[in-house]
């Protein structure tokens, strides 16, 4: 069952187009992710969601009931900014139980919920503080738990992390995803972290340039990318661009181009420019060529970064061409300098698109 579709939408700033056509449909319960750089248009579809911003075009629904041209009040939808936004005069409860008292709720009711609220995101010995008095961490979850406290059919999260060290990002990632699994609210979140979002979401639309490139879940987008945006974009990449080309012995299509020949035996007849994908994970670096049929590339070592239980390459190839791969480090890093073998078997290259 569709929870929310976006329909076709549209939007214009004067003569300028922000959003084209862009349509989703969302599932009530999702948890999906708009991720895209800065001016993919992610933040417009967000304020066009909350009703902040008029749609030039197009239809949005919530459970079949057009809401369109709702009022932002009228929609139900619940807000966190990466600002917090929370009042600073008012203590926890006071700035959870603001949304209640504006809807005419009982005290008791008032207090059950911010009570529940509380609970759910592990701040009930906090109830009494105002947000100067808390980190950081802690008023982001007040100010979603000031979100979540009416009950919102949608919740919609505007970078609720960016403000936040790299620590209590990853905890709060896994609070959201806690509270997510517990209450079953559609919850609709933007950022321009991929790692954020391959963590948290169910499914994460791509965008770019106002259009949506690929809405799928994290391990289509990072192994089957519709496009060469989203394979340069989403994790790290190296793509080789060049053509299809018929096999030895007419047996299926080959990739060849950039310094690189892989035989895919890919079925059909569609020979032409192609963009073929390899992930560094999916390079093992050799000492020697091997003798398993495998592709082996001759590469020198640019460079290292190393990180524990692994370490990133930056390799040059006999062409000229730098390509990046990752490999163990258990027993030390290959110096810079050092000449290798990139090795790969066609099944770990990925065509694009």
């Amino acid at each position: 069952m569709s929870s929310l579709e976006i329909s076709n939408v549209n939007k214009f700033y004067g003569p300028t187009q922000a959003l084209f056509d862009v349509s989703l449909s969302i599932g009530k319960g999702e948890f999906v992710t708009l991720l895209g750089p800065s001016g993919s248009g992610k933040t417009t579809l967000l304020k066009l969601l909350a009703g902040f911003e008029a749609a030039s075009g197009g239809r949005i629904t919530l459970g079949g009931r057009d809401i369109t041209e709702l009022k932002p009040e009228a929609r139900n939808f619940g807000l966190v900014f990466q600002g917090y936004a929370l009042f600073p005069h008012m203590t926890v409860r006071d700035n959870i139980a603001y949304p209640l008292k504006v809807r005419r709720m009982t005290r008791d009711q008032v207090e059950s919920r911010v009570r529940d609220m509380l609970e759910l995101v592990q701040l009930t010995r906090f109830i009494d503080r105002r947000p100067s008095e808390l980190s950081g961490g802690q008023q982001q979850r007040v100010a979603l738990a000031r979100a979540l406290v009416f009950k919102p059919e949608v919740l919609l999260l505007d970078e609720p992390m960016s403000a936040l060290d790299k620590k209590l990002r990853v905890d709060l990632q896994e609070e959201l995803r806690r509270i997510h699994h517990s209450l079953g609210t559609t919850f609709i979140n933007v950022t321009h972290d991929q790692e954020e979002a391959m963590h948290m979401s169910d499914r994460i639309a791509v965008m770019n340039h106002g259009r949506i490139e690929q809405f799928d879940t994290a391990f289509t987008l990072y192994r089957h990318p519709a496009s060469r945006f989203v394979a340069d974009f989403v994790g790290k990449s190296n793509i080789f661009s060049g053509e299809l080309v018929p096999g030895a012995g007419g047996q299926g299509l080959d990739f060849r181009g950039d310094g690189l020949e892989v035989r895919l035996g890919l079925p059909g007849p569609a020979a032409g420019k192609a963009d073929l994908m390899i992930r560094p994970e999916d390079l093992s670096i050799e000492t020697a060529a091997p003798a398993d049929g495998r592709t082996a590339l001759a590469a020198e070592v640019l460079q290292s970064t190393y990180s524990g239980d692994r370490a990133l390459y930056a390799l040059k190839l006999a062409n000229g061409r730098e390509i990046s791969a990752y490999g163990a480090a258990r027993t030390g890093i290959y110096p810079e300098g050092a000449k290798v073998f990139l090795c790969f078997a066609p099944s770990d290259a990925t065509l694009v698109g």
